[in-house]
């Protein structure tokens, strides 16, 4: 990197604080820091629901997937994502919109409490928590490997910069200034991507490798092949299931985005408008990934360096310093929008259950709290980043791969079939038990089964088997021990029915408050839904 190259990067970070400070003037309440009030457009909430979604693992861990084994990268991953979130569109999308503008919720997980009870919505809240702990501590080394490649600056001094930038933006200005800066920073990948795709169009042609012959050079031997390698079918499945809870709600921050819409309606389009980027759009940034062999040889054994060099070789000075900012762009997205979400299942689900004070807030004590919670884990989350490469986390496509994957199940399954008319029966009894047994199950696989099995439990059984047990039990223990009383059924209707009045009208009273009532949400937790 240049002075060029730094004035993009320091001028990007400008830019972001600057959007953070602007959005402080549009949060007055919890509400609104959490959920944008219910304002955001469909466009943007689509927009920033595709952007959350992904980080600087896409350039590191997916990029020495893409160099090892080829367009497995694409179909095993974004084109599940891309199916699920379009599944989600009319699955789930309105209903978790409904959330909030039935039941009056800020956080995703508030209504767990009258749909289940209090010890179901803790559980979930606290095992989420500490998932998104370490998941985002991934995502902080990811961007530090690649900010080491270019500056050379160590992997702790990495995740300070990056985190302290994304600390300030996101914590003034909640999740309007989440989705703004996601709006620049998809243009800002926007034109870095497709400017390294046209650099390695070029440097084939200088090779005399045509767009279409690429494949058939010795060196991307199988990588055309659509499943190889640890990336079977059976992964392919597991990994549309997982992404099917996971992108729409189940990982907290992309059901943020259906609740800040304005309608289920728009919910619904937005869901639609990131299925569609998920669909096209990692195409044209994993290119370049998929023919690295032919342009770079990787230092590191897993591949993990292998775009950072190609970047650095490929681009000139300004081009360079906007890809890296891209690298940025997609990282802090991600971090920024779990933040806000872990943020709100504190303040609203956890904080008012620990002490009595917290259920006394009032709207300025509640945002108060909300900003210091997003303060505090990040602060962890950076933490943790520092040991991403312990031998207790290993490397960082383990840690997002397995141990997101593989637990996310457990923790989503209930929060999200519960929304759900046919898994009514199932009530607090099959919820904790599938999110217990699921929990289990993955300790079970990955570690002393895995410890006994030669070459170790396969990848496509320790991310699949937690998730299978989860929701296997979650639907058996519904049908053998069914606990669908009034109240519960009444939660359910209101976010399953269109127009108002009727179902919403149904719901007990304090069904939408949750355990945070009295946090303060602006949206009028006493309010009787409408």
């Amino acid at each position: 990197m240049n002075g060029l190259d730094w004035a993009v990067l320091i001028g990007y970070f400008g830019v972001m604080v600057a959007i953070g400070i602007w959005s402080h003037k549009r949060v007055d309440n919890v509400s609104d820091f959490f959920t944008a009030g219910g304002k955001m457009p469909w466009w943007l909430s689509g927009i920033s629901h595709h952007m959350s979604g992904y980080s600087a693992v896409m350039f590191t861990g997916y990029a020495g997937i893409a160099y090892t084994y080829g367009v497995t990268s694409f179909v095993t991953w974004s084109f599940p994502i891309a199916l699920g979130i379009a599944i989600g569109s009319k699955l789930f999308a309105p209903r978790i919109n409904r959330l909030r503008s039935r039941l009056h919720v800020a956080s995703p997980l508030e209504y767990l409490k009258n749909r289940y009870n209090l010890s179901t919505q803790q559980a979930l809240a606290w095992s989420g928590m500490l998932l998104k702990i370490v998941d985002v501590a991934a995502k902080w080394a990811a961007i530090a490997t690649l900010l080491s490649v270019f500056t050379g600056v160590s992997l702790n001094q990495g995740i300070l910069i990056t985190g302290a930038i994304t600390a300030v933006y996101c914590t003034i200005g909640g999740l309007w200034a989440d989705a703004l800066t996601e709006l620049g920073q998809f243009a800002i990948q926007l034109l870095a991507g497709i400017s390294m795709f046209v650099a390695v169009v070029l440097k084939l042609n200088d090779k005399g490798i045509g767009l279409f012959d690429a494949f058939d050079q010795p060196a991307l031997h199988g990588h055309g092949k659509p499943l190889v390698g640890p990336y079977g079918t059976v992964f392919l499945l597991a990994f549309l299931f997982i992404k099917l809870f996971e992108y729409n709600g189940g990982m907290l921050n992309q059901a943020q985005r259906y609740m800040a819409t304005g309608s289920p309606r728009e919910a619904e389009r937005s869901a639609r408008l990131s299925a569609a980027l998920w669909l096209i759009w990692p195409v044209v940034l994993f290119f370049p990934m998929w023919i690295s062999p032919l342009l770079v040889h990787a230092q590191k054994p897993d591949g993990s360096d292998s775009y950072g060099l190609m970047t650095e070789q490929l681009l000139p000075h300004g081009l360079l310093g906007l890809v890296i900012v891209g690298f940025f762009s997609h990282t802090m997205a991600m971090c920024s929008s779990d933040a806000n979400a872990i943020a709100a299942v504190f303040t609203r689900d956890v904080a008012p259950v620990l002490s009595q004070r917290a259920r006394a807030w009032n709207e300025r004590s509640g945002l108060i709290a909300a900003r210091v919670t997003t303060v505090v884990f990040l602060g962890l989350s950076m933490t943790v980043a520092t040991q991403v490469n312990s031998p207790t986390f290993k490397d960082i496509i383990t840690i997002v791969i397995k141990w997101v994957a593989g637990l996310m199940g457990p923790i989503a399954i209930p929060m999200m079939l519960g929304l759900l008319r046919p898994f009514r029966r199932s009530g607090p009894t099959a919820a904790l038990t599938s999110w217990a047994a699921g929990l289990f199950a993955f300790w079970l696989v990955n570690y002393p089964i895995n410890w006994n099995v030669d070459g170790g439990v396969p990848l496509q059984y320790q991310v699949s088997i937690p998730l299978a047990v989860s929701l296997v039990l979650y639907v058996l223990i519904g049908y053998l021990k069914p606990e669908d009383t009034p109240e519960r059924l009444a939660i359910i209707e209101s976010v399953n029915t269109d127009g108002d009045g009727m179902s919403a009208a149904a719901v007990p009273a304090g069904a939408g408050a949750g355990a945070g009532a009295g946090a303060g949400s602006g949206a009028g937790d006493s309010v009787p839904a409408q």
